[in-house]
């Protein structure tokens, strides 16, 4: 079960949970990390966000502009999980929320999950992840 399965709800104004959008396996060669080897040679990361809307509009209307355009939001998001290297997960888990956030005013939270599945662990591991929700306040 993924960490965005078991985060649990967000509610609207109303207690009723929102809607979510969620975009599963987004993943490219990034240069983040705190070691000089990480900077140089890269590594894969993957990424998983779930965006938390309303989408009952865009269902009665049929209507693209009432909801998020993943597409889109998926190509800024690689752009920025390949892009600037930074030292830490918490860096980057933030900058990606604060792009699904941008996404749309319609998006009222966002759990984003980055994965690092060839960490500098000394020891036998399956993956290291970051998972952070950030509200639009």
């Amino acid at each position: 079960m993924s960490a965005l399965d078991t985060a649990g709800p967000v509610l609207d104004a109303d207690g009723r949970p929102l809607d979510r959008i969620v975009l599963r396996g987004l993943s490219g060669r990034g240069r983040h990390g705190v070691l000089d080897a990480e900077r140089e040679l890269g590594q894969v990361f993957s990424l998983d966000v779930a965006l938390h809307l309303d989408t009952r509009e865009a269902a009665a209307g049929d209507d693209l502009a009432a909801t998020v355009h993943y597409g889109l939001l998926a190509q800024d998001l690689l752009a920025v999980l390949v892009g600037e290297p930074v030292a830490l997960l918490e860096t980057l888990a933030q900058r990606l929320a604060g792009v699904a956030l941008a996404a749309s005013p319609r998006v009222q939270a966002v759990d984003v999950v980055v994965h690092k599945p060839q960490a500098p662990v000394p020891v036998p591991f399956a993956d290291v992840e970051l998972c952070v929700r950030r509200v639009r306040s």
